[in-house]
């Protein structure tokens, strides 16, 4: 394997939409939520070794999951696990790993990925990856992974390229914010839009100099901590300056910036798992379009229904469509697919009438 091969894996999200699941104390990330025998980071970790040597994998995530991630992953040291002190966005965590991962390797070329989307076809993930860091080894370039649409959604942002362009590797002309669905249907119909799956390559040269070029208070902020990256005084450093880092995402911070971004359309099946209803959509039904994980069900007049609950637990069904059923410790959530984005408002509700134990 390549040595100068790195990944940024991204561990610290909630996952709230996954509620009662994924909680505070135990998102979604380290649950296995499709069933498979795996946790969300167990697969994208085993998904990024394939290419990327296993020391070179660093876990970003806040400091509260470290004992998760450590237990879930065995093979990962105490120095590939990145802690946040305190949540601020996408771009102060990369530019910090960033330049750890400079200090160490200079001729680093790197993954930014999630640890929490679903990739069916891991071989043509790897593919294009390869093609990223070939093309961002040699060139001064900011790459990201773009999904073909199949409908027009309206909860992702879209990356327009240069229509004229015929190489596998488009020049990205704008990013475009999440559209409504007219404007939505407008960008599939011109056939140059991509959905952004915020997934990123770069080297750690190109990065890091986009950093300095577009947010220069943010590179100051963290540059002042280089002697410090990889050595026994880097948590002091970060415990006392982290917080004072603007909470801004990479997007907004260099890639909408920067005018060397790049775009490969993947060939690769893709689902961000942000939802209980896009988890629906991966999951196996039974003849009435319900998908079931753990359970075992009896069903009657029910259809296209999202069911799950700790293993082997009977659970009858009768006369609902289109239902969201977990049940979860001490909370049972009924709630009608359609209005899944509100998950977020009633976990919130429930932790005011309930107590924060139950988030």
């Amino acid at each position: 394997m390549n040595k100068n091969y790195y990944a940024i894996l991204m561990a610290g999200g909630v996952g709230s939409r996954f509620w009662p699941v994924s909680t505070g104390d135990f998102p979604k990330q380290f649950h296995d939520m499709l069933g498979t025998g795996d946790t969300l980071i167990q697969k994208t970790f085993s998904r990024l070794s394939k290419l990327i040597p296993k020391e070179n994998i660093f876990i970003l995530t806040n400091e509260r999951y470290n004992d998760l991630v450590l237990e879930q992953l065995p093979e990962v040291t105490k120095r590939q696990v990145v802690l946040e002190p305190a949540m601020r966005n996408t771009a102060p965590c990369i530019l910090y790993s960033a330049l750890k991962i400079q200090k160490e390797n200079k001729d680093a070329v790197m993954i930014v990925a999630p640890s929490d989307h679903w990739i069916e076809d891991e071989n043509a993930f790897t593919n294009n990856v390869e093609e990223a860091f070939n093309f961002c080894a040699q060139n001064d370039a900011l790459m990201t992974l773009g999904i073909t649409p199949t409908f027009p959604n309206t909860g992702y942002g879209y990356i327009e390229y240069d229509k004229a362009s015929q190489d596998a590797i488009k020049k990205v002309s704008q990013f475009r914010e999440k559209p409504d669905y007219k404007t939505a249907k407008e960008f599939i119909s011109q056939g140059n839009f991509l959905w952004n799956a915020g997934i990123f390559m770069w080297s750690v040269k190109s990065v890091v100099q986009a950093f300095k070029t577009n947010q220069p208070e943010l590179y100051s902020l963290f540059d002042s901590g280089y002697d410090a990256y990889n050595t026994d005084f880097e948590d002091d450093f970060i415990r006392d300056n982290y917080g004072k880092a603007e909470n801004i995402s990479v997007d907004y911070a260099i890639m909408e910036q920067s005018k060397n971004v790049y775009v490969i359309p993947a060939t690769f099946d893709w689902n961000d798992l942000g939802t209980w209803g896009s988890l629906y959509d991966k999951l196996d039904k039974d003849d009435s379009g319900n998908a079931v994980v753990n359970a075992q069900t009896l069903t009657e007049d029910a259809s296209g229904n999202m069911i799950r609950t700790k293993a082997e637990k009977v659970v009858v069904v009768d006369g609902l469509e289109d239902y969201i059923i977990v049940d979860k410790d001490e909370v049972l959530l009924i709630f009608p697919k359609a209005k899944e984005q509100d998950i977020k408002k009633v976990l919130q509700k429930v932790k005011d009438k309930f107590g924060e134990q139950y988030g």
